[in-house]
């Protein structure tokens, strides 16, 4: 294997690809529009007709973002001086590789894929992509040479290309966090989870005094004041251990962004150190057994009893509840209304549960739903009955803004969600790497046969994509811009590479990876919830869709 697979004027090429892809995602944004608008406008009834169309759209502009996101981190690495052989050879196989997808078809899940036609874009547009340059890359960019170049170069299993933090402090948290979860997290994980019981509470307290829960807690409420870029290098590696562990974080951050934007001033004084130190520990509770992601449907009733809230209705999918001191609750208080505006948050204390006794609280029950994978914090359904919250821990203090304030969280959640994605796709990589070079077969490790080799070197690549694709939406949050459709971007590319990376691993495990005793089993079971939880792939494809044929481009 040599560097020969390098090809020339790369970034250059890189550049030109952009700029082509960009009118196709032009041409294909018109296309799409003359499917679903009526008088100018979007119409939700031909949206919905047009779905595959839209929803393709989304993924074809994520692709599109996702190159010029992966061109901006060469950039800058090549002016750090830190651009080597391995960087430029997976920039290389990502342009490739999508861009092949993008002239061939994108696969939006295993059974659709959707290809330029379906935008109605025709052949003289589509040869924009075959200049020169680009033809070179689309044939050659992601070949046998590249993969194999690729696959030398990480063999050690340390070193998988510059990730382009290009800040001194991002690179000792990632470090500081790599280290806690090699001791922690990574011998005990597995067992946690064929055990099915919570993470030890001893972790969680070390978490606490690493600072995970107050990490983007501005230092006024007792926080750290850090950004979302360093949630999601934290995320990341805690997740690369186990994503209960790097979920543990999720349920802060929701909690704190909550309070952070939506409460009054002495609901942010009296919970955000709390939540902070780990001395809370929230869950959020918003699904119901009927509503899914239509949260504006959700009956779970609060009515007001003089200065106290007396909640009834049905909860589902709660995460760490029976551990949780603190839940945000999402309820209806106006009954006149069946959409958003009648919804309005609560926070609810509670006792915390133990194993005998997993809900003390007056006024609620709870039993556990057992679940594939995602362990480590317990799924729960909870019933409330006349379960009473204090008038004053309406957040806000103003009835109606439930929705609302939910939704201003929406972004972080869903950067967040993308980081513990890119986390699991690492796991995934690493195991399948060291199994392979372990395993060995017909006398030699099946590291050696280039179709498991170059599995493992496109891992590799994609995941390099979907954290620069996540980096990208947590500058642009950090940066106080609205990155609704960059979340969603993020969180869609993110949680298919998981999967493709869990699933692939697996695949290079063979029939030992179907036992249970290996823990890539747990890691594609983890795998699978990132497509549907913080919002299903459908619901990001049509969030990015919606946002992007609205006018945000």
């Amino acid at each position: 294997m040599t560097a020969d697979a390098l090809l020339p004027d790369l970034l250059p090429a890189c550049a030109e690809a952009v700029d082509a892809v960009r009118d196709l995602q032009a041409a294909a944004r018109r296309g799409v529009l003359a499917l679903v608008t009526s008088d100018g406008k979007i119409d939700a009834e031909r949206l919905e007709t047009h779905q595959f169309a839209a929803h393709g759209f989304a993924w074809l502009s994520t692709y599109v973002e996702a190159l010029a996101q992966m061109l901006g981190w060469a950039q800058r690495l090549e002016a750090a001086d830190k651009l080597g052989e391995l960087e430029r050879l997976i920039l290389q196989a990502a342009f490739g590789e999508y861009l092949n997808q993008i002239f061939g078809g994108i696969p939006m899940s295993q059974t659709e894929i959707v290809r330029p036609a379906d935008f109605g874009i025709d052949s003289s547009t589509q040869h924009k992509l075959l200049t020169a340059p680009l033809t070179l890359l689309r044939r050659q960019g992601n070949g046998d040479a590249t993969r194999a170049r690729i696959a030398e170069l990480i063999k050690d299993g340390h070193h998988w290309g510059e990730a382009g933090l290009d800040d001194e402090t991002l690179e000792l948290v990632r470090d500081q966090f790599h280290r806690f979860v090699e001791d922690q997290v990574v011998p005990f994980a597995h067992e946690w989870h064929l055990k099915d019981e919570l993470i030890p509470i001893s972790v969680v307290d070390t978490m606490s005094e690493l600072g995970v829960f107050g990490l983007t807690i501005p230092e006024e409420y007792g926080g750290l004041g850090m950004g979302k870029t360093a949630m999601c290098v934290v995320t990341e590696e805690l997740s690369r251990g186990y994503i209960g562990v790097g979920s543990l974080g999720t349920r802060s951050e929701i909690a704190a962004e909550l309070i952070r934007l939506g409460g009054t001033e002495e609901q942010k004084r009296h919970y955000l150190p709390k939540i902070a130190s780990g001395e809370i520990l929230p869950t959020a509770v918003f699904t119901e057994p009927n509503t899914g992601s239509d949260l504006g449907s959700l009956r779970t009733r609060a009515i007001k009893d003089g200065d106290r809230y007396k909640v009834t209705g049905n909860k589902t999918w709660i995460t760490h509840a029976s551990r949780s001191d603190l839940m945000t609750l999402l309820v209806r208080t106006n009954a006149e209304t069946k959409d958003w505006r009648g919804l309005s948050m609560l926070l609810a204390e509670k006792p915390r549960g133990t194993e005998a006794e997993p809900f003390p609280a007056k006024g609620m029950t709870g039993g556990e739903i057992k679940v594939l994978g995602y362990r480590g914090m317990k799924e729960y359904e909870l019933g409330f009955d006349a379960f009473e919250v204090p008038a004053a821990n309406l957040l806000g203090g103003t009835e109606g803004q439930g929705f609302k304030q939910l939704m201003a969280t929406f972004e972080s959640a869903r950067v967040q969600t993308a980081a513990r994605a890119v986390g699991v796709a690492q796991c995934a990589l690493e195991t399948g790497m060291r199994y392979a070079q372990e395993r060995v077969q017909f006398g030699k490790p099946l590291y050696a046969f280039p179709r498991v080799f170059g599995k493992i070197a496109w891992m590799a690549v994609e995941t390099m994509i979907a954290r620069q694709l996540t980096y990208f939406a947590a500058r642009e949050k950090d940066s106080e811009r609205r990155c609704d459709i960059e979340a969603g971007m993020a969180k869609l590319l993110a949680a298919r590479v998981a999967w493709a990376n869990a699933d692939n691993a697996l695949q290079v495990h063979g029939g030992n990876g179907y036992a249970e005793e290996y823990q890539i089993s747990r890691i594609l079971c983890d795998a699978r919830i990132l497509n549907i939880f913080e919002g299903a792939a459908e619901i990001q494809a049509q969030v990015v869709a919606r946002g992007l044929l609205g006018g945000r481009n």
